[in-house]
């Protein structure tokens, strides 16, 4: 894509991530493992969309990463709780491990982006 760094890929616009909310991402290319992100304001995380109890995806529906009060990222399979800022598990058969964040940054276009490896 023109304008992209070496070593990134743009993962999505940050207006594509409704506030408040998450989105899923599929695997890049050749990868094996989605990506997710939720957006507070200006503020993403990402993170690799896999449960570190048993590996399985958290989303139980596209793009439904949130507890129903939005606070907290929800693992469908055995309702592990993990803190959006980074993504360690507070409640679950995974208590005391993390999620997988994904390194990343917003550039001067609005754009997420984050390495190429990701998710591989």
């Amino acid at each position: 894509m023109e304008g992209q760094v070496t070593g990134e890929r743009v993962l999505c616009a940050l207006e594509d991530i409704p506030d408040g909310n998450s989105k899923g991402f599929p695997a890049a290319p050749g990868g094996f493992v989605g990506l997710f992100a939720v957006r507070r304001g200006d503020q993403v995380w990402v993170y690799v969309n896999s449960c570190p109890h048993i590996g399985v995806p958290l989303d139980p529906v596209p793009d439904r990463f949130l507890d129903t009060k939005k606070l907290h990222i929800l693992c469908s399979t055995h309702g592990a709780r993990f803190r959006v800022e980074d993504g360690f598990c507070t409640q679950g058969p995974c208590y005391g491990e993390s999620l997988e964040a994904v390194p990343h940054r917003i550039d001067d276009h609005g754009r997420v982006l984050v390495p190429e490896d990701a998710g591989l």
